[in-house]
């Protein structure tokens, strides 16, 4: 009998494959870098053919660390960085070009073109989001108006364009041998293009953006099966049953199934995720409206969600670009050297700034530097960054939303930073709570995949699996945090207006 569910994390940083029990607990993990490829000044790439392989690699590695075989597999559950945009040949198999990541911004003069004509809000009753570069559609374009014989191939129904689930699905379920070219709605939500009420591609805004639509996806729901893995694959004949864009993923693993609820992850970049239940809510103060989940026939929930660009890759910049701290962990430890930020405040906005702001004019700032000010001030205000941005997006969130959260669920790598998190509930003034499964990501994607073939019951199985291991309470004098918020927002105002014509 099939008592176990592996669930394939792609994302920015690594892939990983996570094998769950019943109890959704974590038998094995394997994991494996990818590089990253920064050709230019805010241009993010990918080798997509490097994450195929990769996939396959830690696949390999976690049923081997588990003692298991494809035969001990119910199904395969997929998620995955959500707007990195994928072109591929479809008789060759090979990318045209490499991955374009989702912090890259070298489509903002696409954005301005397609501005031009209603500005950046002139999709977004539709899809839910304002032009911008984070998402894939723009992505998509830039290809096809800078690959050399990119644009030929797509008009003659050559290239295919997917999110990097779909890359994974169509090389999992056979590639040019009838692999399968889908998505499902959390991630067709997150290109431009998708209706969010009808659940289908506009071919209008396909055309306004030159697309053609013979290059996209089927788009599926977030729990069924696409399609088996091919006979060469050490999961052969199991079936891929569910899909998750990461965030949405993320939000199903800490069963937040249900309208009001919430959760916060701690990656590369940080976003927060509000279930809206089966109701479209349009933001009024910079949030994107997305799709939450749908599983198989029935209603779609979506969500409204704050998307902030730069929180753990801010530390991967102090490791990897400054040399500050040679490990991640390092960051905490000079962070505990110092009573407070010694009035450094760091504004990340390598990528411009996202949520609540929109503003891609901005730049990353380090202000309010005297000589007093060392490496551990530093790392302190490169941690207190990641949760004051969060503080901006629930302030958003609860604008919208017209109910203030009580409590925040946490997940994702950051969330082992005692001191992050401690400032996290400090500076909201709520409580914040980690669960006892980190991963919730792959988790999610392991929940759907289950789901569709019958592993668990129902939603309140998985509800029942959800444990809490740890919960801030804020202890900041309410004055203090009023002092660092105004402090903080006075920061993020020297960070706008940076990017001229000739300054990119």
């Amino acid at each position: 009998m099939a008592d176990y569910i592996i669930a394939i994390d792609q994302g920015t940083t690594s892939s990983r494959a996570i094998i769950f029990d019943r109890k959704g607990s974590i038998i094995a993990t394997g994991q494996k870098e990818h590089e990253q490829i920064l050709p230019k000044a805010g241009w993010v790439e990918h080798d997509a053919a490097e994450i195929w392989a990769n996939v396959q690699e830690v696949i390999g590695l976690a049923l081997t660390r588990a003692h298991l075989t494809r035969h001990d597999i119910a199904a395969v559950g997929i998620t995955n960085q959500r707007e990195t945009a994928v072109v591929w040949d479809k008789t060759t198999g090979k990318p045209v070009y490499n991955a374009i990541v989702w912090q890259d911004t070298r489509t903002q003069e696409i954005v301005d073109r397609l501005a031009a004509d209603g500005g950046v809000d002139r999709f977004k009753p539709i899809v839910g989001l304002p032009l911008a570069t984070y998402f894939s559609g723009t992505k998509i374009a830039w290809i096809l108006e800078n690959v050399d014989g990119a644009r030929e191939k797509a008009e003659a129904g050559d290239l295919l364009f997917g999110t990097t689930d779909s890359w994974v699905l169509w090389n999992l379920t056979g590639g040019v041998n009838g692999g399968v070219h889908a998505t499902d709605v959390t991630n067709a939500s997150r290109t431009l293009f998708m209706d969010l009420e009808t659940l289908e591609w506009r071919d209008d805004i396909l055309e306004a953006f030159g697309v053609p639509r013979s290059m996209m996806p089927e788009i599926r729901s977030s729990s069924e099966v696409y399609g088996a893995a091919e006979s060469s694959s050490l999961l052969r004949e199991t079936p891929i049953a569910g899909i998750l864009g990461d965030q949405q993923a993320a939000t199903f693993g800490q069963a937040a199934f249900n309208k009001g609820e919430s959760k916060n992850t701690y990656g590369t970049g940080c976003f927060l995720i509000f279930n809206t239940g089966e109701e479209i809510v349009h933001s009024k103060n910079g949030l994107l409206t997305t799709v939450g989940y749908k599983l198989g026939d029935a209603p779609t929930h979506y969500a409204l969600e704050g998307s902030i660009a730069v929180t753990g890759s801010l530390i991967q910049w102090l490791r990897d670009q400054l040399g500050i701290i040679d490990s991640a962990p390092q960051v905490e430890e000079l962070a505990d050297k110092v009573e407070d930020n010694g009035g450094v405040y760091i504004v990340p906005a390598f990528s411009g700034l996202f949520a609540p702001y929109w503003r891609p004019d901005a730049r990353g700032a380090i202000v309010g530097l005297t000589r007093f000010a060392n490496k551990n001030h530093i790392a302190r205000a490169a941690l207190e960054a990641v949760a004051f941005q969060t503080r901006d997006v629930l302030d958003a969130v609860n604008a919208d939303a017209g109910v203030d959260l009580t409590e925040l669920k946490v997940d994702g790598g950051m969330v082992a930073n005692d001191a992050l998190m401690q400032f996290q509930a400090d500076v909201l003034g709520v409580p914040v709570v980690r669960p006892v499964v980190a991963e919730t990501t792959a988790l999610g994607a392991a929940y759907a995949a289950g789901l569709a073939v019958g592993f668990w019951s129902g939603l309140d199985d998985l509800s029942a699996n959800w444990q809490e291991d740890k919960r801030w309470e804020p202890s900041m004098d309410e004055g203090e945090r009023d002092r660092q918020l105004r402090l903080w927002r006075k920061a993020v105002t020297k960070s706008m207006d940076w990017v001229d014509d000739d300054v990119k």
